[in-house]
Formats: structure tokens, sequence, C-alpha cells
């Protein structure tokens, strides 16, 4: 039985698999097969809501659902407290061995539970509120005096930034002047530093005059920034941040050159997290067997491998969640059809026609679906969710619930277009053994 969960949260579930894509947030409502990861994952994040970092590795093949299971469990950190972001490596856009752009895009994804992205200015107005809340209770400044409260809060800003000051004194300078053009009434100068403090480039000089900046932020100052936002987090009664990288084996198809400066800057990073550089910080990495096993991936970098080795000989069943390295299993048409039931249920709660989703697409219609849908990728279940969830909802649930008629037993004929598949569904799709199918490795 799925819990009743309000219309709004119903219609972000239903209009991203519409879309053809992952849910941001409320995938607990259709998730299965992860309970046995639950207990892990929520002792870990509350290790680090204490002051402590974690990493983590997970690996599967494609359409496992490692994007399903990531952002399942950022959707589980922001109700414990956590910012999370979810940033996909790409050879173009984010290159991993350009910490300084993965870490803009980072900050560009950044999202706590009131807000689903961009949540930097709300996360830095919501610090100097707490600062100026600080101050105001030490009971030394009248609350009148809007100039006093300032520069104290000014000082309070300094001293809780002391150790990021060593390494980073433009991320305090840059809190400053934002701090100080409101206080002046120049928003836009403010909107500047707040993006220069957010890694974006271009930004206006004088904005970056009056906060005393120079530059843009480079590989290494976007480590020293990292620590500063986890600073601003924890100190506005976040419990931390959780980061995704997702995709990293894309770090396969770049040449050889730039793949061993990125598994070189992975290394880095869990090197830092383990030195306790970044109280606060969870960072989960998601990549195919292939990356971690292949001679392409974390292979051609011996330390990395060594960190990230876990033994995967033994039966699945006993698998450790606690490891550093943990696999998601495969999809079956069992869970696939139990997917499939519960995102029905979810519709059917805030549907128009409840009753008539309930006996034209009953259990053994999405049985039906999903085996056909499968067949026609070749019987490659794990390729088959995608696709499977947005025939449901966009073929079947919607037209049954708006047409009276609509019966999708004598009605609907499945088929699937190119246009509308990815190209390892495409590969799928054509192949005429499940042998021929080439995964993304």
């Amino acid at each position: 039985m799925i819990p009743s969960i309000s219309p709004q949260r119903c219609q972000e579930i239903i209009d991203a698999l519409r879309r053809g894509t992952v849910p941001r947030s409320s995938l607990d409502a259709f998730a299965v097969g992860l309970e046995h990861f639950e207990d892990a994952f929520d002792d870990e994040l509350r290790k680090v809501s204490s002051g402590g970092s974690q990493f983590k590795a997970v690996r599967g093949e494609y359409g496992c659902g490692k994007t399903f299971f990531a952002r399942w469990l950022a959707d589980r950190a922001r109700k414990m407290g956590f910012a999370t972001s979810e940033v996909q490596i790409s050879e173009t856009e984010t290159p991993l061995h350009r910490l300084e752009t993965v870490y803009r895009r980072l900050i560009e994804r950044l999202a706590t539970a009131d807000k689903p992205r961009g949540a930097l200015r709300n996360i830095v107005d919501g610090w100097f509120f707490t600062l100026e809340e600080d101050v105001l209770a030490e009971g030394t400044i009248d609350p009148g005096d809007e100039h006093q409260l300032l520069v104290r809060t000014n000082e309070l800003l300094e001293q809780r930034l002391t150790k990021i000051n060593n390494t980073a004194p433009t991320f305090s300078a840059a809190l400053r002047g934002y701090r100080q053009a409101h206080a002046e009434g120049s928003p836009a100068l403010a909107d500047g530093i707040l993006a220069w403090l957010a890694g974006q480039p271009n930004v206006a000089a004088n904005a970056k005059r009056f906060a005393d900046v120079k530059g843009d932020i480079d590989h290494f100052g976007a480590l020293n920034f990292l620590q500063g936002v986890l600073t601003v987090l924890r100190d506005s009664a976040h419990a931390g941040m959780l980061v995704v990288l997702d995709e990293v084996e894309t770090l396969q198809r770049v040449r050889s050159d730039v793949r061993d400066k990125s598994l070189n800057a992975l290394r880095q990073l869990i090197d830092e997290i383990d030195s306790g550089r970044f109280p606060g910080l969870y960072l989960l990495i998601t990549g195919t067997p292939a990356f971690f096993d292949g001679p392409q991936g974390i292979g051609r970098l011996e330390p990395l491998a060594q960190r990230l080795h876990v033994d995967f000989q033994t039966d699945a069943r006993f698998d450790n969640p606690r490891a550093v390295q943990i696999r998601l299993p495969g999809f079956d048409l069992e869970r696939l059809c139990l997917v499939g039931c519960k995102v029905r249920d979810i519709y059917r709660q805030h549907a128009q026609a409840p009753d008539r989703i309930a006996s034209m697409c009953d259990d053994a219609y999405v049985d039906q679906l999903a085996r056909a849908v499968t067949g026609k990728l070749g019987g490659k279940v794990g390729v088959a969710p995608r696709i499977f969830l947005k025939k449901l909802v966009s073929d079947i649930l919607d037209r049954v619930d708006q047409f009276a008629n609509f019966n999708p037993r004598e009605h609907y004929q499945l088929t699937m277009n190119d246009t509308e598949l990815t190209t390892v569904e495409r590969q799928a799709m054509g192949a005429t053994d499940v042998d021929e199918i080439e995964l993304d490795l």
C-alpha cells in the first residue's frame, strides 16, 4: 500500500516520469530493493552531521538505477538537514580534472529541503541572520544600531572563518563584501559578489573591487572554497552537504592525459576527505563496473584502485553496505513490475478517474506492459525501467484518466521510436540476441 502523498509531490514524480527522467525528490514513494542500504547510509549521514566526512562509490550496469539511487539518498539526506548537489561528470561541460568547474556546477545545483536548486543565496543569507542573532544574544549592541550590528557581525564572521582564512582569505572577503553591499542598498553588487563566490566566470570588475577580490577561482582555490561553504552550512544549523558525482565512467572516453588528471583529482578528493579537511561532506560517485575494474578506469592509477577495491566475488546477498564501494543489483521483471504498480498507485491518488485506472491498469496489465517493453529491448530488463515508466505514465495512465472509452488492452499497441530512446536503448532494441547489446563501458 502506497502512503498518501501530497498533490505537489505526486505531480513532481509523474511529470518527471512522463519526460523519461528520474524525479529529484520523493523517490522513497516508489523505491524498490533499497531497504538493505537504509541503516548503513543513515549511520554514515549521522556520522557526517557530527563533524565527520565520508566517501562512497556506487557501481552498477546501465539501467540498474544508479542515478535513482543517488537521488534517493539525496532526498533522504535533505530530510536529515543536509544540503545536496548532483554533478554530472562530462568531458566538455564538467571535466573532473578541472575542480573549479566541478565546484561551479556543484554550487549551481545546490539544494536544500526548502530550495530545490540554487540554494547558495538562501544559505548565505540564513548564515548572516544566524550571526546577527548570535550578536544580539550577547546583549551589548542595540538592535536598532545597524552600523554597530554590521561591524560586530563582521568580527564574528572572521572568528568563524579563522581556519578558512589561512588558506582562502578571499572567501571571507567576498562574504563580507556581499553583506556590505546589501547594507548599502546595492543589490547588483551583492549579486555579482555572490556569483564570484559561486565560481562563476566573467563577474563584473566593480563587484570584485568592492569585495577586494581578484581573478577567478582556480583548481586549488575550489577546494578551499568548498571548505568555506561547508563551514557556512554547519554554522547555520545544516547537517552538512552530500555531493554526488554521477557518471564518472565517462572518464574512460577522454584522452589518456585528461583521464589521468581526472583520476588523480578523484584520488586527491578522497585523500582530503580521509584527512578530515572537509568536515560535514559526504561525497558519492557512481560508475559502471568497467570503470572500477577495467583497464581504462581506476586501474590506471594504482593508489586510487587500492582505496576503492572491494571483493565482489561473494554472493551479492552478503554484500557489505558499509564498504567503500557498493554494487546495485540489476533489475529483474519482478522488481520492474513492482515499481510500475507503485507508480500506478501514486498516480491514482490524485487522478480524475482512480477507479478506472485500478480496473484498466491492474497488476496483470502492468506485468504485460513490462514484458512487452523488455521484449522489444532484446529481453534486457536492466535497460527497460526508464522507457517502461515513461510509456506507463504517458501512454497508459494519462489516457485512461482522460478518456472514458480508452481500454489499453483494446486500443493500445506498444511502439518505440528511435527518437525517444537513448543510445543504449536503441542498441538493445536493434539486437537480435541479448549478447549483442553493447553497454556503455
